[in-house]
Parts: structure tokens; C-alpha cells; sequence
């Protein structure tokens, strides 16, 4: 009778094991993946930049424009004696102020790929320089050297590019090129041995010319450290902040600047001396990104 009873009972526990094993298992619900944001140049930006400009191929050049007729000065025999110069080099460099820009990127594939962009900046520039030639003592002619002073002076380099460049993820390098313009200070001066200014002139405007060049450009991660710093960023939205640096070459042109008589000394006549801007400059900052994913 027990061993019956015990046969019963041991059918009925594994008939309920057997149930439960049938029964659906409660799983944790599967991970939701969340896609890792790829990276892109595309947006608008602004920042800001320091800079360091020198020129290695600036000219004044002068000519007299009068041959001695008529009683006037022979300004073109002046510059044949060297009583002035016909060629000075022209070299300024130096650090520039602050600088700014503003402009718009777009990438054709998020991640890595080709990046055209606009850009206009403003770069305050203010290098200048002042040079002294001092002629030669010619017999019957004077009596001590004749000095002659010029000044050159640009005082901001403002440009327009495009921008063509390849961008590695957060790494973007890039050519450049398009419209310059800039304000310039000619002036010389011309005196006789008793320093008396016989003959000056000066212009001072704005001249244009082209700018082309290239750079690298890295965009900080937002889990670095140092967009802790961003505080200017994150109050605008700005979406990533990006440091740079690049090498430009610019070209203003050349310009003619009557130096005329001044009527303080017997001199008369003129000549004319031809400034040339052009140089390389040397740009570092940093961006503001707005938009993209």
C-alpha cells in the first residue's frame, strides 16, 4: 500500500516538472542599440584668430619724371646719381591684433569626405615700417647726403574664399583662395641736406588684390576636457568648437604715389614711387560650430 502511494506521489512531481518546463521563461528585454552620431563639417561657424604676417618681396621703386628742361629740377638725373634711390626693399613683419570670421561648410558624407565652404574674415594686421636712404655726396652738387624717408603701413587684411578641403572624421585639411582686400599707408619724403622737405607724398586707402593658401582644422570631442571651457559655445548652441591654423598668401598690387615739390627749398618737379603689398601671414584660432548632427 506505501509503495503504491510513494509510486503516485513521485508520478505527480515529475508530471508538474514537466508542466513548468513548458511554461515561457521571463527574459530581460534585449539592449536598445543606440547608433553612435557621425561627425560632419556641415553648419555655419564663427571665431576668432591671432596672427603673424611678414613680406619677403616688397619694392618701392622711383623714377624722376622731369629731365631738367625749362629750368626745372632733373629729378630723372637725381635717381641716376643715386641722390634717391630707384629701388628699396620693403620687408615689415610682425604680430597682428585679433582677427575674425564667419563662415559655412558643407560635407558630402558624414564621417570622412570632401568639405566646400565659404568664409569672410578680418585680420588686424597693423605692421609697418619706416626706411631712410641717404645719397651721395656729389661734387658741385651737394655738400651732404640728401636723406629721402618712406613709410609703409597695412593696417588690416580683410579676404572672401571658397574652400575645398577633406575632412578625416574630426580632422579637416583644406585649401583656400579667393577675394583680398586691405587698408595700405604709402607716404616718402624727400629733404635736402638741411633736412628742409623738398618733396613729398603719401596715399592712404584701400587696395584689393587675391589671397590663396590652406590649413588643418580639428573639432574637439564633446567628452574632452577642454569643452569644459566652452562656456561662450554652449551659451550660443554652438554644437562643437573647433581649433585651426593656416598659411596664407595675399597680393594687394601695386600703387603709383606722386611725391611733388613742396615749394619750402628752390627744388622743383617730381618723381614718383611705386609701393607694392604683398606677403604671407600665418593664422591661429579657433571656431564656433552651429548645426550638423
Amino acid at each position: 500500500m506505501l509503495k503504491n502511494i510513494y509510486l503516485a506521489g513521485t508520478a505527480i512531481l515529475m508530471a508538474g516538472a514537466a508542466s513548468a518546463a513548458d511554461l515561457p521563461r521571463r527574459e530581460a528585454p534585449p539592449p536598445v542599440f543606440v547608433p553612435v552620431p557621425v561627425f560632419t563639417w556641415t553648419g555655419f561657424y564663427l571665431g576668432t584668430h591671432s596672427s603673424y604676417a611678414f613680406s619677403d618681396n616688397q619694392t618701392i621703386r622711383t623714377v624722376g619724371n622731369n629731365n631738367g628742361a625749362g629750368g626745372i629740377t632733373n629729378t630723372v638725373l637725381n635717381v641716376q646719381q643715386l641722390r634717391r634711390p630707384p629701388t628699396l626693399r620693403s620687408e615689415q613683419d610682425g604680430f597682428g591684433n585679433i582677427g575674425g570670421g564667419i563662415g559655412y561648410n558643407y560635407q558630402f558624407t558624414p564621417g570622412s569626405g570632401f568639405v566646400v565652404g565659404v568664409e569672410t574674415d578680418v585680420t588686424w594686421t597693423d605692421i609697418h615700417k619706416r626706411y631712410a636712404y641717404f645719397g651721395p655726396v656729389i661734387p658741385g652738387v651737394n655738400l651732404v647726403p640728401d636723406p629721402s624717408i618712406f613709410r609703409q603701413r597695412l593696417d588690416y587684411l580683410g579676404t572672401v574664399q571658397g574652400r575645398l578641403g577633406y575632412a578625416f572624421d574630426r580632422f579637416l585639411v583644406y585649401g583656400t583662395g579667393g577675394f583680398a582686400y586691405g587698408n595700405v599707408d604709402y607716404g616718402a619724403f624727400f629733404a635736402s641736406g638741411t633736412n628742409v622737405p623738398a618733396y613729398t607724398g603719401r596715399y592712404n586707402g584701400i587696395e584689393t588684390g587675391y589671397v590663396y593658401g590652406g590649413g588643418i582644422e580639428y573639432a574637439i570631442p564633446t567628452d574632452s576636457f577642454l569643452n569644459r571651457f566652452n562656456f561662450i559655445g554652449s551659451f550660443l548652441g554652438a554644437s562643437a568648437i573647433t581649433l585651426k591654423a593656416e598659411y596664407l598668401r595675399y597680393d594687394l598690387g601695386s600703387r603709383n604715389v606722386v611725391v611733388a615739390a613742396t615749394g619750402l627749398t628752390a627744388a622743383t618737379g617730381s618723381y614718383t614711387s611705386r609701393f607694392s603689398t604683398e606677403g604671407s601671414i600665418i593664422r591661429a584660432g579657433f571656431n564656433y560650430k552651429f548645426g550638423g548632427l
